[in-house]
C-alpha cells in the first residue's frame, strides 16, 4: 500500500499547536444508534459510530477554554463541539470490544474510538480558520457566558455553559449576536472522580474533497472522569436547546431527545503555573 501524504499545513499556522493552558468540561449521553448513524453517514462517510452498552451510541458536548501564546502576544479562545464517538470504518477489525465506562477511563489504547466533530462553535475567527483549514473542522463563529470552577471564584464544582450565535465581521472582527443556540450546565459537587487517561484524543474532520483526517490531541495529565449513570444523578446535567430549526439545534434535537440522561462527564483545568499572594503591612521606622 503506497503510503498516503500528510496533509498541508497553510501558512501562517505552525504544527503542532501548543496550548498554554486548557480548562475544559464535556458530557457523555448514550442514546439510539440509528439516528446517530444516519447523521454521522451525512457528515463522515468513512466513519462508523462506535457502540457500546446495551448496543447504543455516544455523543458528547465539549467545552474548551484555552490560552495560546504567540509571537505577537496571547489570545483567549471558547469553543464548543458536537461529537459522535466514531472509528474509521476500514479499520475495525482493529477494535476493541469496550464499556462506555472503560472506554471513558482510556481503555482503548489504539485511539482509534475518536470525536467526529458535526458541529464546532468558536469564538475565536483565528481559531476558527485554523480548524478550517487544518482540521477539516465543521467550526463556524459564536459566543460564550460561562460560569467555571476556579481557585479565584466560589468553591465549588458547576459548570454553567451559555452559547449564543456571532458572525465574523470586517478585518476578521466577532461580531456578536443575541440569539442564545444551547445552554449545558453540570453540577458535580460532591462527586468523586476517576483519573481517565484518555488523551491523546483523535478528532476526526472530512475536508471538502472528502478525505477523512485524523488529528490526535496530547492532554499532558490525566482527564477526571464522573460516572453519572446513577438514577439520583439523572439531575446533575441540563442541556437546553435554543435554537431548535438551526443545524446545531436540530442534529442535537435528532439524536438526544429532552430528558435523556448523561452516562458521564469529563473535566480538565490547567494547574496554576504561579500565585500573587496576598499583601502584608510593614512598621513604619522612625521619621526624622
Amino acid at each position: 500500500m503506497t503510503p498516503l501524504p500528510l496533509p498541508p499545513v497553510p501558512e501562517p499556522f505552525q504544527l503542532p499547536f501548543h496550548y498554554g493552558a486548557l480548562h475544559q468540561i464535556g458530557v457523555d449521553w448514550l442514546v439510539d444508534p440509528d439516528p446517530v448513524h444516519t447523521l454521522l453517514a451525512k457528515h463522515h462517510p468513512d466513519l462508523t459510530a462506535a457502540t457500546f452498552d446495551d448496543g447504543r451510541a455516544l455523543v458528547s458536548l465539549d467545552y474548551q477554554l484555552y490560552f495560546a501564546q504567540y509571537a505577537f502576544g496571547g489570545g483567549v479562545t471558547q469553543e464548543i463541539e458536537f461529537n459522535v464517538i466514531a472509528f474509521p470504518t476500514a479499520e475495525a477489525d482493529r477494535l476493541p470490544r469496550l464499556t462506555y465506562e472503560r472506554y471513558a477511563r482510556g481503555w482503548d489504547q489504539t485511539k482509534l474510538l475518536g470525536i467526529a466533530r458535526l458541529h464546532v462553535v468558536c469564538d475565536n475567527p483565528f481559531a476558527i480558520r485554523a480548524g478550517r483549514e487544518l482540521y477539516a473542522e465543521p467550526k463556524y463563529p459564536g459566543w460564550f457566558e460561562v460560569g467555571l470552577p476556579s481557585l479565584n471564584g466560589p468553591a465549588g464544582a458547576t459548570w454553567t455553559v451559555r452559547c449564543k450565535a456571532a458572525e465574523v465581521g470586517p478585518d476578521d472582527v466577532l461580531e456578536r449576536g443575541s440569539a442564545p443556540l444551547l445552554d449545558l450546565a453540570a453540577r458535580l459537587d460532591g462527586l468523586t472522580a476517576v483519573a481517565a487517561d484518555s488523551a491523546p484524543i483523535t478528532g476526526y474532520g472530512t475536508d471538502r474533497e472528502g478525505r477523512l483526517l485524523a488529528g490526535p490531541m496530547n492532554v499532558y495529565q490525566p482527564y477526571s472522569w464522573y460516572d453519572l449513570s446513577a438514577a439520583e444523578h439523572s439531575g446533575r446535567t441540563r442541556l437546553t436547546v435554543h435554537a431548535p430549526d438551526g443545524d446545531l439545534g436540530r442534529d442535537l434535537r435528532t439524536v438526544l431527545p429532552d430528558g435523556t440522561p448523561a452516562a458521564g462527564a469529563w473535566t480538565y483545568q490547567s494547574p496554576p503555573v504561579a500565585a500573587h499572594n496576598r499583601p502584608y503591612y510593614l512598621s513604619a521606622g522612625p521619621r526624622p
